[in-house]
């Protein structure tokens, strides 16, 4: 069997450590280890860690999920929700010790770095629209209130689970998401 490119490892043990240890903290050498390559590799295949860092916040927006939330076999609201208990359970699997690696190079690095900033509001961006189109779809079907904005629901949401990260990682406790989803789903869009 072929090995893998290693490009395509580089990246996968850069997300890994970014997510898990931040972008400060994850550095070049702990990510060629932990994708079993030499180090002189890296730069043959990226010319920073920062460039790196641009490409494991898209693979990880891609893992996202959100062509499932534009899915028009499945009620706005329901795939709405699924998206939520995505991320929920995704959190909770890694025991509630990382966040959302979008919002962590946000609050990490974005004020120090521009090409970080404009990586983190694309993802950001993307992931709000996303949102939007399913709120908007899901007002077109009656299901959420008419008077509610789309685009700026899609943004408040993204910040309220931004936040609920930080309160379910500080608390080591899933409070916070029970929290999110009835103010969300049984307040905010009824």
């Amino acid at each position: 069997m072929a090995r893998r490119s290693m490009r395509t490892e580089i990246i996968e043990a850069g997300l890994e450590q970014f997510h898990s240890l931040g972008f400060n903290a994850a550095g070049v050498k702990g990510i060629t280890d932990a994708a079993g390559v030499p180090k002189g590799s890296f730069y043959n295949h990226f010319d920073s860690k920062e460039a790196l860092a641009v490409v494991a916040l898209q693979e990880y927006g891609a893992g996202r999920r959100l062509a499932e939330l534009r899915d028009p076999a499945v009620d706005p609201l329901t795939r709405l929700r699924a998206h939520f208990e995505f991320l929920r359970d995704e959190t909770i699997g890694y025991g509630i010790t990382r966040g959302c690696m979008i919002g962590n190079f946000g609050a990490e690095i974005a004020d120090h770095n521009d090409t970080i900033r404009t990586a983190v509001r694309e993802a950001l961006a993307d992931w709000a629209d996303a949102i939007e189109a399913t709120l908007a779809d899901a007002q077109r079907s009656g299901e959420v209130r008419a008077d509610l904005n789309p685009a700026t629901t899609a943004r408040f949401l993204l910040s309220a689970w931004e936040g609920t990260l930080i309160e379910a990682r500080t608390d080591r406790s899933t409070e916070a998401f029970d929290v999110f989803f009835a103010m969300t789903f049984d307040t905010l869009l009824r």
